[in-house]
């Protein structure tokens, strides 16, 4: 039996019905869970969970991609589709994803870490992570000293670029870190990296092997990738495959390949980088464990052009699972 957790159209519409028994559930923003047949609250979770087979967690952000559903049911013994607690947690928190990136010697945008505490209060870390507290007067000059405008204030963890901004100067500053400031206390201020927005699909483990796409080219309809840009402007395209040399599609497909390894990756992945445009240069952004899923969503498009038919592709994460 096959469960469906939040959002499963796509999934639903491209599921075997002949093949598998499948359950739907969703979660509301209070956390109550939902029998999706008859809508009904599920009162004893764990209960109706040790029913199935394998479990497909649809979920994006907090408490869904960050290894806190993984982590639920890794202690029940269900299997379930995508990475697992470690990768998912890792992968989640922007801050933490970069000492992987470093450790893989793989470029990515410069940085500075902090936690929100009020609008003139901030506790700043170092490389080190040895920490202390500044203000905004002083938050200044450690982006004068470390970065230059343009910027990206994001919360550390959150997902589908929800609450992140690009910064243009001084003044736009404080009003983006009080926007990131409500999705997550931990925040990253990013240098811009000027140039294309390149994303490549990652499917399988270590033990049955990794399989990597062709790389994809997102053309923003927006100054940048936002939440709205992905989901409700119809004028943000994709590109496949991108439109870079050889050179830079190989690297990028063994940093990817690479990456994967890093966190322990399984199932799936979708990574997305940059090629800057004035150098050329291939920069690492973000791996998102358990990417969109809709019809206009990179991952499927990728592994689409790479063989996979919609339902194939899910038959085999069911079957990693």
């Amino acid at each position: 039996m096959i469960f469906l957790l939040n959002l499963p159209g796509f999934i639903l519409n491209n599921l075997d019905k002949e093949k598998y028994e499948i359950y739907e559930a969703f979660i509301d923003k209070q956390g109550n869970w939902y029998n999706g047949k008859n809508k009904s609250i599920i009162e004893n979770i764990t209960s109706f969970l040790k029913d199935f087979d394998v479990v497909f967690p649809i979920l994006h952000g907090l408490n869904g991609e960050d290894g806190t559903i993984q982590g639920m049911l890794e202690l029940l013994g269900i299997p379930y589709v995508g990475c697992g607690i470690l990768s998912s947690s890792i992968c989640m928190d922007k801050i933490y994803s970069k000492i992987i990136f470093d450790r893989c010697n793989i470029k990515n945008a410069k940085s500075i870490n902090l936690r929100y505490i009020s609008e003139n209060e901030y506790l700043y870390y170092d490389k080190n992570f040895s920490e202390k507290n500044i203000d905004f007067y002083e938050l200044n000059s450690a982006i004068r000293n470390n970065l230059s405008y343009p910027l990206f204030v994001k919360p550390s963890r959150s997902g589908s670029s929800i609450g992140i901004t690009k910064v243009e100067n001084y003044e736009q500053l404080k009003q983006a870190l009080e926007s990131a400031s409500k999705y997550d206390k931990k925040i990253l201020i990013e240098q811009a990296i000027v140039g294309k927005e390149v994303e490549v699909a990652v499917l399988g483990n270590s033990i049955n092997g990794i399989e990597v796409s062709s790389v994809g080219e997102i053309l923003s309809a927006e100054e940048f990738y936002s939440f709205s840009s992905k989901y409700e402007n119809s004028n943000s395209k994709t590109r496949v495959p991108a439109s870079i040399s050889k050179e830079q599609s190989d690297l990028i497909k063994k940093y990817a390949k690479q990456l994967f390894t890093a966190i322990d990756g399984t199932g799936l992945s979708r990574i997305d980088f940059f090629i800057e445009e004035s150098t050329g240069d291939v920069y690492i952004n973000e791996i998102n464990t358990m990417p969109g899923f809709t019809d206009i969503s990179m991952y499927p498009i990728l592994m689409r052009y790479f063989g996979y038919t919609n339902s194939k592709l899910i038959d085999r994460l069911i079957d990693l699972a």
